[in-house]
């Protein structure tokens, strides 16, 4: 079981910037991904075992930056120029293997969520 506990969220204004923090209780592929209000919880970024490989999803390439310190296995997401599109509760997630994927029923473990909004 990996137990995944995350931090980071929080108000910021259109255009402002966050970092969401997540600290596994061992090394995994990882990922993260957003559920609004009404809306079915859709992929955001994912990140390799080993750091090298990394994909986003389309509505967040350029602005989202997907990382890891495998030293402490802890992933991170730095979110900049953010929307009002982005507001979500972000959930980090885990899956046993090497490659990252953006479909959420390849992640066996999931954390607690973590409400980010964007005041425009």
């Amino acid at each position: 079981q990996v137990q995944l506990v995350e931090s980071g969220g929080g108000l910021v204004q259109a255009g402002g910037s966050l970092r969401l923090s997540c600290t596994a209780s061992e090394r995994t592929v990882m990922g993260w991904f957003r559920q609004a209000p009404g809306k079915e919880r859709e992929f955001v970024a994912a990140i390799s075992w080993s750091g090298s490989a990394r994909n986003y999803a389309d509505s967040v390439k350029g602005r989202f930056t997907i990382s890891r310190d495998n030293a402490k296995n802890t992933v991170y997401l730095q979110m900049d120029s953010l929307k009002p599109e982005d507001p979500a509760v972000y959930y980090c997630a885990a899956k046993r293997g090497i490659t990252g994927s953006g479909q959420t029923d390849d992640y066996s473990y999931w954390g607690q969520g973590t409400q980010v909004t964007v005041s425009s």
